[in-house]
């Protein structure tokens, strides 16, 4: 797949052995190849993974996809099924399996639960090095036999969401468009976690997020489903058709009109 622009942060390789690998990831998403130099953001490769990592004092941990083990691995097993309110929002009931594009893939997690339910879904990441991690993720997931047939429910495209959305022929668009455009965190004596501390300094907020829910409207067959914080407003300032609740976000769900399905 194409890069939709090429991208500052630096890859270097750790693993002697990967290097030729190193390279080819370099050239297919846009990326610098680099040493260990000073620049703050760089994608490391491992003998294991691909990493984000940031230096200096107070740095978080590495930032990487991880669909095997982990908080991922422990939905899986334990996340309560078809009962999740992700699960209803996007309309998934026995006997119906909607086809789900996230259009905000980020870091694939709830893309990754939906396919864990059985949902195709197709992941669509602006960011050239947050794709890369993404890829590297459903690779090693593909590699596991509890996550493959998982991961084989999962596509990825590297381009500009409203863009893909709006030019998406009429027999590729799915029954659910799912968006999680980034959200300013609530200033607070909390902290927000640090991996994210690290995924907002790479990615920021979504400058096109408000172009989103049209584009979004547009494409869907049967339903657009927009993850908000509980203290966000809605999405473009348009009321959702209803709303599923969790502790700390809440899913809008808007229903295309019968006409157009």
């Amino acid at each position: 797949m194409d890069t939709v622009r090429l991208c500052d942060i630096p890859l270097v390789c750790e693993a002697a052995e990967r290097c030729e690998e190193a390279d080819d990831l370099a050239h297919h998403w846009g990326l610098r190849r680099a040493g260990a130099g000073d620049e703050p953001l760089k994608l490391f490769l491992t003998g294991e993974r691909l990493e984000l990592r940031e230096s200096g004092p107070g740095a978080p941990g590495p930032v990487f996809v991880d669909f095997v083990g982990g908080a991922a691995g422990h939905r899986r097993r334990f996340g309560g099924g078809r009962g999740q309110p992700i699960a209803k929002a996007v309309g998934l009931k026995k006997g119906r399996t909607p086809s789900v594009i996230d259009a905000t893939a980020g870091l694939g997690r709830d893309a990754f639960v939906l396919a864990s339910l059985g949902c195709a879904v197709r992941l669509v990441e602006q960011s050239a090095p947050v794709a890369a991690l993404l890829e590297d993720g459903l690779r090693r997931a593909r590699k596991d036999p509890a996550t493959r047939p998982i991961a084989e429910r999962m596509s990825l495209v590297q381009a500009d969401a409203v863009e893909y959305l709006r030019n998406l022929p009429g027999h590729q668009c799915p029954d659910v468009v799912y968006l999680d455009p980034m959200y300013p965190p609530r200033r607070s004596r909390a902290l927000v976690k640090k991996e994210m501390q690290l995924f907002h300094r790479l990615i920021g907020t979504d400058p096109n997020a408000q172009e989103l829910l049209p584009a979004a409207l547009e494409c869907a067959r049967k339903r657009v489903v927009v993850k908000r914080p509980d203290y966000a407003p809605p999405l473009a300032d348009r009321s959702a058709t209803l709303t599923f609740a969790t502790k700390r976000n809440r899913f809008d769900v808007y229903i295309i009109p019968t006409m157009k399905g």
